[in-house]
């Protein structure tokens, strides 16, 4: 789901995805952050937030960056050799496919650039592609996930 939203006078574009077992995939201004829902366990349960066991009260003042206050996407959300992981850090400069396409290993999925050179980033194996958790313009740090191909 998709939101604008401002904190503290600044604004940003915010996509949220689906919350499985406590952890969700968000994206702000276009850069992802794999999040962990804390209370997810009272969320699950129908208990509004306020109403659960020491909830914290709403600050009066706005926290100055909503980005500081998550974690950056990485490999660790999702592991194992279904994973298409950044080799380096760069930017991605274009993903060459679309979920649900079929790839075959070594084809070139996306493209990114590091270290003022264009690199290919070829699938590892066979496959359909099941998620892509990049697009053009995100950077990206060694070992986050580009795309997972099942």
């Amino acid at each position: 789901m998709g939101y604008k939203i401002s904190v503290g006078g600044k604004k940003f574009d915010v996509e949220i995805g689906p919350i499985v077992d406590g952890q969700v995939r968000v994206s702000v201004n276009n850069q992802a952050y794999d999040v962990v829902v804390d209370n997810f366990t009272e969320v699950a349960a129908g208990i509004p937030p306020a109403a659960a066991a020491g909830a914290p009260a709403a600050p009066e003042k706005p926290a100055r960056s909503a980005v500081s206050l998550l974690k950056p996407a990485h490999a660790s959300f999702v592991a194992g050799e279904n994973a298409l992981t950044a080799p380096i850090p760069g930017l991605i400069l274009e993903v060459r496919v679309r979920v649900g396409d079929r790839v075959s290993a070594g084809q070139i999925v996306a493209v990114m650039e590091a270290m003022k050179m264009e690199n290919n980033l070829n699938a590892q194996k066979d496959g359909i592609v099941r998620d892509i958790r990049v697009q053009k313009g995100t950077e990206v740090s060694t070992g986050d996930v580009i795309m997972l191909i099942h």
